[in-house]
């Protein structure tokens, strides 16, 4: 053994079809074992409020030491976490294969999906966790739907807070009429066949947020793609079911996980490359269904055969070669990093291919932007939320950018309300995504 997680981590399958996976005395063993751990490091106390709130508990117990805590008292903690995996990924000394063997993340989703088969998940928690559904109804009346859930409506807002628990403070997504897979069908953009990666095939993940919410993302993809010779085509079988994963429902994720590699497994042998559009569905296809579902072919497959976004820009850079053509951006960048981006273990892609554009200005934001997915948007998340994104608010401002981004589009839609509180800062419009900036530097 050696100290200080010097050797790559590895994580364990999640055995949750075992029934052993959700005996509570073994789930409440682990905690204080894997806690009392943490107690005597603390390394991880700035990135969320899980480790704030475990310490406190301590340290205002009789004793100062875990052994005079209340395991009921751990509900607090285990509600904090958002499953950003950063502790496991940056912090931890003693991951696997240390002998210590701790995956924080892992072992709050094992508490999580307890509580969800005892029925304890939210009624908030498990609709917003509906996403297709969400995104197709919202869709079909999306005036209407916008009007309702934009901040500062007192008429619904309210409505809103009381029903669903979400925040009357928080900035909601907006939803389009015409979906990412409608309008990318009734686009034709040639493929340039002189670029040097001109035979490369990709199909994009659309991933529901970019479908329903942020069909730009996709279709400045699709524009730089083109040019760079690469055939692209669309598909959107489902969910990538993160937000269930939130929720501890991993027969849902598994569900998805079955739905999409089925649906994508022709492409893939077609000999397309698969190309999700946010960091967290590429996180989840790469990483966390085959740790779910460890036997199923279609999901390796998969997972072998997907990049993120700036991933694939990268790729074709250092392999092919761009077109040439990309202009000055008028001013420096902010980036941030997003966490689900970091948990991929692949550096800042996206810090990578903007610096492919000439005199690009690139100061990277490794901060959580603390909205967790739908967690910052529940009355109870809301101001915790902001108190840890603030860090990454403060290193942008302080960047003084001309443009803000972020791989993560709820990441950059918190981190532009995070902004909104700090002194003297120049607030985006909207915080985009880099692939736009990039777009943006072709001219399209």
């Amino acid at each position: 053994m050696r100290e200080g997680s010097l050797e790559a981590p590895t994580r364990h399958v999640i055995p949750w079809q075992e029934e052993s996976y959700y005996d509570e005395a073994a789930l409440d063993a682990e905690l204080h074992r894997v806690f009392d751990i943490c107690h005597g490091c603390r390394r991880c106390f700035n990135l969320c409020d899980s480790f704030p709130r475990l310490f406190d508990l301590i340290d205002e117990s009789p004793t100062g030491e875990l052994d005079s805590v209340d395991s009921k008292d751990f509900k607090p903690v285990i509600d904090a976490c958002t499953l950003c995996d950063m502790c496991f990924m940056t912090k931890c000394p003693y991951v696997p294969p240390h002998e210590f063997d701790l995956d924080f993340p892992h072992l709050i989703l094992r508490a999580r999906a307890i509580g969800h088969r005892k029925g304890e998940t939210s009624l908030p928690d498990r609709e917003l966790a509906k996403t297709d559904r969400n995104g197709k109804l919202a869709s079909l009346v999306s005036g209407p739907a916008n009007w309702a859930s934009r901040k500062g409506n007192m008429l619904t807002r309210p409505i809103l807070e009381a029903v669903a628990d979400v925040d009357r403070r928080a900035d909601l997504p907006e939803f389009v009429t015409d979906t990412f897979e409608e309008q990318l069908a009734d686009r034709h953009t040639p493929i340039n066949s002189a670029a040097p990666a001109f035979g490369r095939k990709a199909t994009l993940y659309a991933t529901c947020y970019v479908n329903f919410n942020t069909p730009g993302v996709g279709l400045a993809t699709q524009s730089v793609l083109a040019h760079l010779g690469v055939e692209v085509d669309v598909q959107y079988p489902g969910c990538c079911g993160m937000p269930k994963l939130e929720n501890g429902d991993l027969e849902g994720v598994a569900a998805q996980a079955r739905l999409v590699s089925e649906a994508l497994e022709p492409a893939i042998d077609a000999g397309r490359d698969i190309i999700a559009l946010t960091p967290s569905c590429a996180l989840m296809m790469k990483f966390e269904w085959p740790l779910i579902l460890p036997d199923d072919p279609r999901v390796r497959k998969l997972a072998d055969a997907t990049f993120d976004i700036a991933e694939y820009v990268v790729d074709i850079a250092k392999k092919e070669g761009l077109v040439p053509g990309l202009r000055e951006l008028e001013g420096p960048v902010a980036m941030h990093f997003a966490c689900h981006s970091r948990a991929q273990n692949q550096g800042p892609k996206a810090a990578e291919m903007l610096r492919l554009i000439p005199e690009a200005k690139v100061s990277v934001v490794e901060r959580c932007s603390g909205h967790g997915g739908k967690w910052g948007m529940f009355t109870k998340n809301f101001d915790v939320g902001i108190k840890v994104g603030t860090p990454a608010g403060r290193a942008i401002v302080k960047a003084e950018p001309a443009h803000v981004v972020s791989e993560c589009p709820l990441a950059g839609l918190h981190i532009r309300q995070v902004m909104e509180t700090l002194p003297a800062a120049r607030v985006p419009d909207r915080v985009g995504h880099p692939i736009e900036l990039f777009a943006a530097a072709y001219g399209f």
